[in-house]
C-alpha cells in the first residue's frame, strides 16, 4: 500500500483511493503509486471492477506544479514517460472502470478520469484541461484522450482556453455520462461496478480491450481485432454456461465463473 493512493477491495470491486491532501495534487511519488496499484488491480482474481476516487472534497486538482516548475527540457525527456504512463496504467486495467468524481478534476486530474470506461460526476464537480494557462499542454493523454471522447473541436476549444467545465456542460458534451448529488456519486460508481462483479470476466475483457485498440487504428484493423476477440471468447468456460443458460432459461440468468 502506498503512501498517497491505496487499492480498497469489498465485495469483487476495488477502489483506487487517491488521498494526498490537499487537493489530491499528483506528484511522481503518486504516479508510481497509480502504477503499482493499476497492477495489483489487474493481477488479483478477486477484483472484478474498479473505482477510481479521491475522497468526498476532491477527485485530483491536477499534478503537482512545485515539483515541475525547476525542471528543464532534459529533465522532462527523463520524466515524461512517467507522467503518461501512470495514466495509461490505469486505462489498460482489463476490466471495467470508472471514475468517482468530486469537486475538482483538473489537469492531470482530468486526464486520469477520462482513463476511466466512464464517468461520474458531483452536480459541483469541474473539469477541465487548464495546463495552457500554465504555458504547457496536457501531458498525461488528455490532448488524445479528450479529442477521442468529445472530439477534437471541443476537446482544442477545452485546451486552448484551459476553461473550467461544471458538470452539467460535461454531461452534455459527453465528458462525464451521469451526473449525481455529491453524496451519492462514490456509492453510484461502486453500483455501477458490482454489476460486473458476477459477469463473464474474460468477455468483458476482450470487449474492453476490442474497444480500446479499435480506436486507434483503422476501421477494417478494427473489425480484424474484433473478430479475432468474438472467436476467442468461444474457448472460454462462460461461453458454454451462457449459451446453454440462454437455451434453457432465457437471457440474464447465467452465473459465471469469470473462466
Amino acid at each position: 500500500m502506498g503512501e498517497f493512493v491505496r487499492l480498497e477491495v469489498s465485495d469483487g470491486v476495488g477502489t483506487i483511493r487517491l488521498d494526498r491532501p490537499k487537493m489530491n495534487a499528483i506528484s511522481f511519488q503518486v504516479q508510481a503509486e497509480l502504477r503499482e496499484v493499476a497492477a495489483e488491480a489487474t493481477e488479483r482474481d478477486d477484483v472484478r471492477a474498479v473505482v477510481v476516487y479521491g475522497g468526498e472534497r476532491v477527485f485530483a486538482a491536477g499534478n503537482d506544479v512545485k515539483e515541475m516548475a525547476e525542471l528543464s527540457y532534459a529533465d522532462m525527456v527523463k520524466h515524461g514517460a512517467s507522467v503518461q504512463s501512470a495514466v495509461t496504467a490505469v486505462a489498460r486495467i482489463p476490466k471495467p472502470v470508472v471514475a468517482a468524481i468530486t469537486g475538482y478534476a483538473l489537469g492531470g486530474g482530468c486526464e486520469l478520469a477520462l482513463a476511466a470506461d466512464v464517468r461520474f460526476a458531483a452536480e459541483d464537480a469541474q473539469l477541465g484541461q487548464p495546463e495552457i494557462l500554465l504555458g504547457i499542454i496536457p501531458g498525461a493523454g488528455g490532448t488524445q484522450r479528450l479529442a477521442r471522447l468529445v472530439g477534437p473541436s471541443r476537446a482544442k476549444e477545452l485546451i486552448f482556453t484551459g476553461r473550467f467545465v461544471k458538470a452539467d456542460e460535461a454531461l452534455a458534451i459527453g465528458l462525464v455520462d451521469r451526473v449525481l448529488p455529491r453524496d451519492d456519486v462514490y456509492a453510484e460508481a461502486v453500483a455501477w461496478a458490482a454489476r460486473f462483479t458476477s459477469g463473464a470476466a474474460l468477455a468483458l475483457r476482450a470487449a474492453k480491450e476490442a474497444v480500446d485498440r479499435g480506436l486507434e487504428v483503422d476501421l477494417d484493423t478494427g473489425l480484424e481485432i474484433e473478430r479475432a476477440a468474438f472467436a476467442g471468447v468461444f474457448a472460454t468456460e462462460d461461453r458454454t454456461t451462457g449459451m446453454r443458460s440462454f437455451v434453457e432459461n432465457g437471457p440474464g440468468k447465467a452465473t459465471f465463473e469469470g473462466r
